[in-house]
């Protein structure tokens, strides 16, 4: 049986230092998949207030822009060390809060750790390059500044890594963030603020309002979408979300960072390591209840290894324990709502009108959480590539299909809407080079014998067509939080234009 969690969530965010008027008394229920209690009722922001944290923020920025940029990135190594000190209570939270199994819970943590750290030693490494000039006597280089405060709006399923990717970036960078969190995880946002509040307190001098957090629904995400004082937006979520975004951004001449949809794939050759194939391919599919953008949705299957592969794929989808998210030994927590369940149950019913063979899928029942809903992983062997395996469906569904010739598993797998992440279990060098070549996969994260989930923060992070085309993390994403100037200096005593043009005037 699943015990009540309201208390332990309490306890948490007491040790945390999450004031309780912020979580109490307000008018945003705010339920836990893990028994589907409510474990919260969170303060709403309006719109009005939403601009008032906006205006707070740019003073912010405009006092921490002059802060030098190594010791913006002590504040971010302070930050590290608050997370490292928090790291089993905010753990837990994400796991109470989202339904994430405990490693998960705290390797999202993790994350947020790592990323400190990268962006700790890109704090000196700012670089602006110097380049050529034609003029006799003059120097040409680039600058770059801090850009202004950064709108982040983050999702469900991973409630506290993406905004740490951004913000970390971004204080380090001269930046001030606002953060609209998922609506459905309020909770580990206002326990990160308590966080952040104790690493400024710890260094001094940073200004109020460097992060501020504006929870409530969707009205909260349009006034941050809307305000030309948040001149770079970061928006997780699903591609209609994107498409709602971007377009107002773009209205303002903003810029956007849009992490959206995946409908990602995977290829087993002739020549795959099984085994290896077997356990890459378990994860990515069945991790966090296949609730994440990278989770492997759609797996093509030689024919030539098809029966040797799948039955045993089926075995480990039967096996997988489904439960407690915190209890030993459980592999796939719960989804985070009816409607995410409502989506799996409606995408399984078209699949088997199509002719598709599903094992698992079916609702299970956890006593103590009767209003919760866990599913056990569906694997579902597909006649062909149409129907629901052309979308996402945030679920733990896996589409299995066979195929005969490479290049025509290359073409399904780019024949979707999304572009996020991919990958092929291979031995040969040939197919392997291939599918990582311009004619193979066409997302921003391709891998070969890993599968598509599991990002490490040292590599760029985004996708391609409705993925939305942003990155977070990774090598010179930094450029995304920073404004650059061209500059030009000229040392001598005359005046050489470029191109050759002359501009004779007599003084």
């Amino acid at each position: 049986m699943i015990a009540p969690v309201a208390s332990a969530v309490a306890g948490i965010l007491d040790r945390l230092g999450v004031p309780r008027a912020a979580w109490t008394g307000g008018t945003l229920a705010v339920r836990s998949p893990v028994t589907g209690e409510t474990i919260a009722h969170c303060v709403e922001q309006d719109a009005a207030a939403v601009g008032a944290a906006i205006g707070r923020a740019h003073a912010a920025f405009l006092a921490w822009r002059d802060v030098p940029a190594p010791r913006r990135g002590e504040f971010v190594r302070l930050l590290g060390e608050e997370l490292r000190a928090a790291k089993a209570d905010l753990g837990r939270l994400v796991s109470l809060e989202v339904g994430k199994i405990a490693s998960e819970g705290l390797g999202e943590v993790q994350e947020m750790i790592d990323i400190c750290d990268f962006a700790v030693g890109l704090s000196r490494q700012l670089y602006g390059l110097t380049i050529a000039t034609e003029r006799a006597e003059h120097r040409m280089m680039e600058t770059w500044h801090p850009l202004g405060v950064v709108g982040v709006i983050s999702a469900f399923n991973f409630p506290v890594a993406v905004w740490s990717w951004n913000a970390a970036l971004a204080f380090v960078c001269g930046d001030s963030v606002v953060w609209k969190p998922s609506e459905k995880t309020p909770l580990t946002a206002l326990a990160v603020q308590a966080i952040v509040a104790r690493a400024a307190q710890r260094f001094g001098g940073v200004p109020e309002g460097l992060l501020e957090v504006a929870i409530g629904g969707r009205a909260v995400g349009e006034a941050l979408v809307e305000d030309a004082r948040a001149p770079l937006v970061s928006a997780t979520g699903s591609t209609a979300m994107g498409r709602a975004v971007a377009p107002r951004i773009a209205a303002r001449f903003g810029r956007a960072i849009l992490e959206l949809g995946g409908n990602n794939a995977g290829i087993v050759c002739p020549s795959a390591d099984l085994d290896l194939a077997l356990r890459g391919v378990a994860f990515s599919a069945m991790g966090t209840a296949g609730q994440r953008c990278t989770t492997l949705r759609r797996l093509f299957v030689h024919d030539s290894v098809y029966d040797a592969l799948v039955p045993r794929l089926a075995k480990v989808y039967a096996s997988a324990k489904v439960g407690d998210p915190l209890a030993d030994g459980v592999l796939i927590g719960p989804l985070i709502d009816a409607q995410a369940f409502a989506n799996m149950t409606r995408a399984l019913e078209e699949a088997r009108a199509m002719g598709g063979r599903v094992h698992g899928g079916e609702r299970r029942a956890m006593a103590g959480a009767e209003a919760a809903f866990y599913a056990a992983p569906a694997l579902v062997e597909l006649p062909r590539h149409e129907g629901p395996v052309l979308r996402e469906t945030f679920a733990p569904i896996l589409y299995v299909l066979r195929y005969r010739d490479l290049g025509e598993a290359i073409a399904l797998h780019n024949a979707v809407g999304a572009g996020l992440s991919s990958c092929i279990f291979t031995n040969d060098l040939r197919e392997a080079e291939l599918f990582l070549s311009a004619r193979g996969s066409d997302c921003g994260v391709a891998n070969v014998n890993i599968g598509p989930s599991g990002a490490e923060i040292g590599g760029a992070f985004g996708g391609e067509k409705e993925t939305g085309g942003g990155r977070e993390a990774g090598t010179d994403s930094w450029k995304a939080y920073m404004r650059r100037a061209t500059n030009t200096i000229n040392f001598g005593r005359t005046l050489p234009l470029a191109q050759g043009v002359k501009f004779d005037v007599e003084g």
